[in-house]
């Protein structure tokens, strides 16, 4: 039965990893359309909410390349 025990945990693990992944890109989607939103609120885009928006685009891109692997 100890043979057993460290398969359920690494299975529970990559569960564990991808949630936190997915639960990260929501997060990181809610974010990009909260600043969007912001910025065109008043009618033009200035140059913080540029930064701001191209910031938030670029971890998102990274946080995608993050994606756990599942081993076989």
């Amino acid at each position: 039965m100890n043979k057993q025990q460290p398969s359920e945990t690494k299975e529970f693990v990559g569960y564990l990893k991808n949630g936190i992944w997915l639960f990260g890109i929501s997060s990181w989607l809610f974010g990009i359309t909260d600043r969007s939103i912001a910025s065109f609120a008043d009618g033009y885009l200035s140059a913080l909410d540029l930064t701001q928006l191209l910031t938030a685009a670029t971890f998102f891109v990274a946080w995608l390349f993050l994606k756990p692997t599942t081993n076989p």
